[in-house]
């Protein structure tokens, strides 16, 4: 085993003790957090995402029957269930995001056996850093090994089948970003994914920069009300612009320069949902160009940029968010910050001189907690390597 043994350990342990027996393999799944390209998905864009040194966990033994029986270390928690009797379960919701990815796997005609497992996951839950996608690659992986049929699907397969679970048995309307990023992330690599065509490329992530990731610990009870309502904006500013622009079929295929023409056509509110979202897709791009040239400073710029327009554009940040981003701003060696994810709450990330990490996490517990009077969580971290399995 390598250098994950001082995590993994624990969870062996509890398998052996749970199932009197030795577990054969590992499977992980990271969680991820997006460097920019924030509410571009469902408008056809581009997002950069990086996976997460934190992952969820689950060591395995394959069974000779259909019965899976699994155990949560920090639900502390077993659910059972039988891959020929699948159901959603409102008690144990975690148990949904695994039953819905053997449902999908299995509609994908793959036949799967069953499996002891015990799972555990560090990637904080509710933050924005895309635990359940983390539990469903970290659940698919498992399925795959457990069945000899580790290599059946190649990845953007994997990615849409962990998605298609979360969309239609878990009943969570997401993107693909998440599990695309969970499955295909690699070591030293942002992954540029376009949410049309899910092509891909891996962009080298420099050496000489780390990511702090702030969590504000506040609530995010708006976030699924507005979140609709900004995809209703946004399709609205799609329909009005196709009167002189017929042939764009997203926000994707429109330009600031185009925008900014036809204003006229668009109510306030939806010009500046649209404004947001056509300026974020070409932030992006701009990004990936300042990585290849390792322009930090410029990244930087770009990410506080972004964080200004789903601030005042999108209207999706909070009082935590912007306090949260203004005191990693202002510790020295932090090129920039925004929000990530949905907005509302969870999580800031922050691009910064690898020497700074400690300053910068050091400033946020100083501030942060003066004004909001939360105590927030603070994660350091470099783009970590995807979905894995490892031989026990």
């Amino acid at each position: 085993m390598n250098h994950s043994e001082n995590r993994t350990q624990p969870i062996v342990d509890q398998f052996v003790r749970r199932f009197t027996d030795q577990p054969t393999h590992l499977a992980i799944g990271p969680g991820r957090v997006n460097l920019i390209g924030e509410h571009t998905d469902y408008n056809d864009g581009f997002v950069l995402p990086v996976a997460l040194k934190r992952d969820v966990r689950i060591v395995l033994r394959a069974r000779t029957d259909r019965q899976v029986r699994l155990y949560s270390l920090e639900y502390d928690e077993w659910f059972e269930f039988s891959l020929d009797n699948l159901a959603y379960n409102h008690q144990v919701l975690w148990s949904n995001y695994v039953q819905g990815i053997a449902w999908s796997l299995q509609e994908q005609g793959l036949t799967l056996t069953g499996l002891d497992g015990v799972i555990s996951g560090n990637v904080p839950r509710g933050s924005g850093l895309s635990s359940s996608a983390a539990l469903e690659i970290a659940t698919a992986t498992a399925f795959l090994t457990a069945a000899n049929q580790a290599d059946a699907l190649p990845g953007p397969q994997l990615a849409k089948a962990a998605q298609r679970a979360e969309n239609q048995f878990v009943g969570v309307n997401c993107g693909i970003m998440d599990q695309f990023i969970s499955v295909l992330g690699a070591k030293g690599h942002a992954l540029l994914i376009d949410c049309r065509s899910l092509e891909y490329q891996l962009v080298p992530f420099p050496e000489n920069a780390a990511l702090v990731i702030g969590n504000t610990k506040a609530s995010r009870s708006l976030a699924g009300s507005a979140y609709n309502q900004r995809r209703q904006e946004c399709e609205r500013g799609v329909a009005l612009l196709q009167a002189v622009l017929p042939a764009i079929r997203a926000l994707r295929d429109v330009s600031s320069q185009q925008l900014e023409e036809h204003k006229a056509l668009l109510p306030e509110i939806v010009y500046r949902r649209c404004r947001h979202v056509v300026g974020e897709n070409e932030r992006v791009l701009q990004t990936v160009d300042a990585l290849a040239r390792n322009d930090l400073p410029e990244v930087g710029r770009l990410m506080n940029a972004s964080h200004t327009s789903l601030r005042d554009d999108y209207a999706v940040s909070s009082d935590a968010l912007d306090v949260m981003v203004a005191a990693m701003r202002s510790a020295p060696g932090c090129y920039g910050a925004r929000l990530t994810g949905a907005g509302f709450g969870g999580c800031a990330v922050a691009l910064v001189e690898p020497s700074a990490q400690q300053t910068v996490a050091d400033t946020i517990y100083e501030k942060y907690p003066k004004t909001t009077h939360i105590w927030p969580e603070v994660y350091t971290t470099r783009a970590s390597a995807g979905a894995r399995v490892e031989v026990l």
